[in-house]
């Protein structure tokens, strides 16, 4: 059986109080629509429709080509979108899988039982339902006496005894492809609101003795549809929680989860040890045995095995194995730092690499840099890249020694296993195995503070106003 998935992500969201569009609001660092998207593909759908109206050209470049796209332009409600993607799938065999894009908890071993569900028994139509302690403003699901569906009964349509019914519609469905566009062209807009529903097309399947069946969630959290940033702050916890449960499953060390925040696109290594206040984010790469935090934040950057990152902020860089980072370091975009180096406190990197067992201490700057191996960077070394028009490299080679509080300054470059002593501003290349001195000689001028200090005195006396008498 061939499987085809139609998203609704035609909405414009105006509950979010947002420029952008609802369905790309990002749960741990993904847009919902990526979760839903993904979990389709995950149950290997041939084909996926995106029913897109407003923001129809922000969801297209988050998508791209990961979906096939119909135009919903007037919103006349859930019947009416899913009939936008007829002329796509119209002529289909198969099963459809229709959901909304703005459900990222729901995973692909519930739309897998619903689609098992969906085979086994023969049905037109499989719904997914959740059983709620309080289903308050949710269509309630009414089964007849075989256990089928028997209809779908909106809340402020519900009698007083259906209104016991917790079982409620999530909105997400499987249904026979033929069967789904058959009904969908028979449903009206003959109702208060003048939309065309989609669960009408249940009720018309249901009145033609098909099987309408119904498939309740193990976990009611996946129902969880965002319409509002309160909505969404609960996604991201319950995100941020299977995440952690995943993370620690695998053989990482979470010490006090709630307070480490895990993107879901981040790989761990097992036995490494993450410390509460930590964020990991984006695409970040973590090995094995590693030491991450507290309170690191790491974004997009891959980092080797055994390597140690406390208190610093990394964006967009490679590390590797074994390497010491922090406290308080800044590795900013575009840096690969190698085997074994250390980038100490309050020290800053940019656009740089630093090679095998290198060390840059403390409190320096090092930006556009090309740093070899076991080259020693002492404290306040600055490399001054930049001439006011364009960026300028500077060339460290392997096993040089820069003294502290040493400029350097681009384009310039440090031969091999040279010196540069302390307090010097070089301006020029320093040969392989040379010292290089760039500071004034030191001149002594003797009792000429204490007649400064007289001076200023003197100074002090005059400027004070009389006293009255």
């Amino acid at each position: 059986m061939r499987i085809f998935g139609i998203v609704l992500a035609a909405g414009q969201g105006t509950r979010m109080k947002s420029k952008r569009h609802k369905v790309l609001h990002p749960v741990c660092g993904k847009p919902m629509l990526g979760y839903v998207v993904d979990r389709l593909e995950e149950v290997g759908a041939d084909r996926k429709v995106v029913i897109v109206g407003h923001g129809a050209d922000e969801v297209k470049a988050y998508l791209g080509e990961r979906a096939e796209y119909a135009l919903q332009a007037e919103q006349l409600g859930t019947g009416h979108a899913v009939l936008q993607a007829a002329s796509l799938l119209g002529g289909e065999e198969g099963a459809t899988i229709v959901i909304c894009g703005d459900t990222p908890l729901i995973t692909a071993a519930s739309l897998e039982a619903l689609l098992t569900r969906h085979r086994e028994s023969q049905a037109a139509c499989t719904i997914m339902t959740a059983i709620l302690d309080d289903p308050t403003g949710y269509g309630r699901v009414i089964r007849g006496t075989d256990g089928a569906v028997d209809r779908i009964v909106e809340h402020r349509d519900c009698s007083e005894e259906e209104r016991l019914v917790k079982e409620i519609n999530v909105g997400t469905y499987v249904f026979d492809n033929r069967k789904l566009f058959e009904a969908l062209g028979q449903i009206t807009s003959d109702n208060a609101q003048g939309e065309y529903y989609l669960t009408d097309a249940v009720a018309i399947l249901r009145s033609r003795g098909e099987t309408v069946a119904g498939v309740p969630l193990d976990d009611p959290d996946e129902s969880l549809g965002i319409n509002d940033r309160a909505a969404l702050a609960e996604a991201e916890r319950i995100m941020r929680r299977r995440i952690a449960r995943r993370h620690m499953l695998a053989g990482v060390t979470l010490l006090d989860p709630e307070h480490i925040y895990i993107d879901e696109d981040v790989q761990i290594g097992r036995d490494t040890v993450i410390y509460p206040g930590t964020v990991l984010s984006g695409k970040t790469v973590i090995g094995e045995d590693c030491v991450i935090g507290p309170n690191a934040d790491i974004r997009d950057c891959t980092i080797g095995d055994s390597a140690a990152v406390r208190h610093s902020v990394l964006e967009q860089s490679e590390i590797a194995a074994g390497v010491s980072v922090g406290p308080y370091a800044y590795v900013r975009p575009g840096n690969r730092i190698g085997e074994r180096a250390k980038v100490g406190s309050f020290v800053e990197m940019k656009n740089s690499s630093l090679g095998t067992g290198s060390k840059v201490p403390h409190l320096s700057y090092v930006g556009d840099a090309d740093v070899g191996q076991n080259v020693n960077i002492g404290c306040g070394v600055i490399t001054a890249n930049y001439d006011g028009v364009r960026k300028h490299r500077t060339v460290i080679e392997d096993e040089a020694f820069i003294g502290s509080n040493v400029n350097l300054i681009a384009p310039v470059t440090v031969g091999r296993g040279a010196y540069v002593v302390a307090g010097s501003t070089i301006t020029h290349d320093v040969p392989a195995e040379a010292m290089a001195i760039a500071r004034e000689r030191q001149i002594n001028k003797p009792g000429y503070a204490a007649r400064l200090k007289s001076r200023k005195q003197q100074q002090a006396s005059a400027a004070k106003p009389p006293e009255n008498t």
